[in-house]
């Protein structure tokens, strides 16, 4: 299969193409529904996929399996990301082999970055900078990989310290990963079309860059799927958002998805016109970060005047394909999918039979669409249209933290795996050096009281609703449970609230109060345990560093806490709280532990009460039922 660099040069003159980007869902069945909706997707033409790869290569085995997938079932032309420093060689050798094993012929080089309380180089000293991954590559590759670097058209920022944010700073840094034998530059995403435009001269301009002129450089765009994700995508990655495009998102429409998701789509369809039309058709090719969502990406791609000609012109499709056994390719994906299918017979991934687990081959060849499927009615399902298209809908709501786990989208919305988002200094200035329980229930509660802004688990600071339980959570914190989510409960507001209102005008939403904490495992068992028994209303999660997981619900069991009833639509389900959703967080939260344990020197006094509460707390979520009883579950923790 041809590498990207190749399969650019043989489009024609002027045509635009795009790119997906993926990442590793955290749960098996995620995991399944993403193989489908990558087969929809797959549909729509993108020139190439990339698969991210976790910080530190944390979900290696998994971004390794997706991206074969990808390549040699879905006979996709695969970039896999990979990340060097502070990593093994061992590793890297490994992931190189196993990608040209596979087929692939496409790396992104990035640096990533090193394990907290480490300096980039500390371990073998061999990979501290993204130039030498691409050094290596070349070394010991040749020209078999085509290698992606990142680009950053306001600069790259460590942590969320941006005062030295700037695009002089990095711009030798590009120069050295470019000269070492780069071939393609994708930017990290943005909003400002100026500042890239600017950014994309500069590099193209450069004399110190070998072929600058002909540099391939793709453009990051991410969708704006929800308000909130919208913010936070922006902050994590210090890109600013212009005055223009802050003021299409009034207060009025913040709280509604399909609004905001409106307004986004449109927002990206003019920042392609603009870079496609101010850079001479020069700039023809849009990476999308997906977030492993489709419904705005097709959109986008439907509605673009610049990328909407894909899935009209032939001679685009033939010249990205020239390459592959058309045949061959549809019978491997026909044989994926079958097999997809069987294993979800036997291991039903979505329970609910309004939320089905994707489209399959047998549903495309069914007489009611015709035997071949056209671009058009594969865009169809993916836009949310007909019967089939709440395959690719039915998880468009936030997931993140509390979304549904069965999602391809459930999880960190970068799906780079848990970190502190702030730099070791931001850290130090926060939370000090608690040397006893005593000090780090004093920051959870200063949390609450808006004195910090910022948790290990949260950087987004407090929803409105939590004023409203506000006295209940320190009290908590005060007898020792850690608090780190929860929500009140609320009897249909109207979605218009200030407080609990989302979604479309003229509707009711719900709430069940929950609360997660760390608990010491001697309270869980004395007192906690026994108290949550008696209430038949109530519903826990519990599990530990080591995993011992104990429940009083149903095996395999999955809730909805948060849902919308509004007009001319189904009931909306935003937050469900499940046993593999609850499993895949406790393991990342105790990571999150030892994230904030490295701030500090082994066996120093806040190393050590860190590593107490490591081995002597259990991780707790407790849900109360009954939501018409908005006290219920407090008076029962603080009885």
């Amino acid at each position: 299969m041809a590498t990207i660099v190749e399969k650019y040069r043989q489009l024609p003159e002027d045509a635009a193409f795009f790119s997906l980007e993926f990442f590793p869902p955290k749960t098996e069945t995620g995991l399944r529904n993403l193989m489908a909706r990558l087969g929809r997707m797959s549909a729509l033409n993108p020139m190439f996929v990339t698969v991210t790869w976790g910080a530190g290569g944390s979900t290696q085995s998994k971004t390794l399996e997706l991206a074969a997938t990808c390549q040699k079932e879905l006979g996709l032309t695969t970039c896999l990301h990979l990340t060097c420093t502070n990593t093994d060689r061992e590793k890297i050798d490994h992931a190189l082999k196993t990608a040209k094993d596979n087929g692939i012929k496409n790396i992104l080089a990035l640096r990533g970055d090193p394990p907290r309380g480490e300096d980039l180089g500390s371990g073998s000293g061999e990979f501290r900078y993204a130039v030498d991954l691409v050094r290596y590559i070349r070394k010991h590759y040749g020209d078999y990989f085509c290698i992606g670097v990142a680009g950053y058209p306001e600069g790259h920022v460590e942590g969320s310290d941006d005062s030295e944010q700037s695009v002089e700073h990095d711009f030798p840094y590009l120069v050295e990963k470019l000269n070492a034998g780069a071939d393609f530059l994708v930017t990290q995403l943005f909003f400002d079309v100026d500042k890239f435009l600017e950014y994309e001269k500069k590099v193209k301009s450069c004399k110190e860059i070998k072929n600058a002129k002909d540099l391939l450089i793709l453009p990051g765009l991410m969708p704006i799927n929800g308000y909130q994700l919208f913010n936070r995508a922006a902050k994590l990655s210090h890109a600013s958002v212009p005055k223009e495009i802050q003021d299409r998102f009034p207060d009025s429409i913040q709280g509604d998805d399909n609004k905001v998701k409106e307004v986004g789509v449109q927002v990206l369809i003019e920042m392609i016109d603009k870079i496609y039309g101010n850079s001479d058709k020069k700039i023809r090719g849009f990476h999308f970060y997906t977030l492993n969502l489709e419904k705005s990406i097709a959109e986008i791609i439907d509605r673009s005047p610049v990328l909407s000609k894909i899935l009209e012109n032939d001679d685009v499709e033939n010249a990205i394909d020239e390459d592959v056994d058309a045949d061959d390719t549809e019978a491997k994906r026909s044989r994926f999918i079958q097999n997809l299918e069987s294993r979800s017979n036997s291991n039903k991934v979505i329970s609910d039979e309004s939320q089905p687990l994707a489209i399959t081959t047998s549903d495309l060849k069914s007489s009611s669409i015709g035997t071949k499927p056209s671009k058009r009615t594969i865009l169809a399902i993916s836009l949310g249209k007909g019967t089939l298209g709440k395959d690719a809908t039915w998880d468009e709501f936030p997931n993140g933290r509390f979304g549904d786990s069965r999602s391809p989208a459930y999880g960190e919305i970068d799906g780079y795996g848990p970190s502190l988002k702030l730099t070791s200094s931001e850290a130090y200035e926060s939370w000090g050096y608690p040397t006893t329980v005593k000090d780090l229930s004093k920051l959870f509660i200063n949390y609450l009281l808006s004195k910090l802004k910022v948790l290990p688990w949260s950087e987004l600071g407090l929803n409105s609703e939590t004023a409203i339980i506000q006295e209940e959570l320190i009290n908590l914190n005060k007898k020792g449970y850690l608090t780190i989510s929860s929500q009140p409960a609320t009897n249909g507001s109207n979605s218009t609230d200030k407080i609990f209102g989302w979604g479309p005008d003229n509707g009711y939403v719900y709430q069940k109060s929950f609360v997660e904490m760390f608990v010491p495992k001697s309270e869980w068992e004395s007192v906690l345990k026994d108290k949550l028994a008696k209430d038949e209303n109530v519903g826990y999660y519990k599990s530990d560093l080591e995993g011992a997981f104990e429940t009083n619900l149903p095996e395999s069991s999955a809730m909805c806490v948060t849902w919308g009833v509004f007009p001319d639509r189904e009931v909306v389900q935003t937050t469900l709280l499940g046993e593999e959703s609850f499993k895949a967080w406790n393991e990342e939260s105790f990571k999150i532990w030892k994230e904030w344990q490295r701030l500090y020197p082994n066996r120093s006094k806040s190393s050590d009460v860190i590593q107490y509460v490591l081995d002597n707390y259990c991780l707790v979520t407790v849900i109360h039922h009954d939501f018409q009883k908005e006290s219920a579950l407090w008076d029962l923790l603080l009885d």
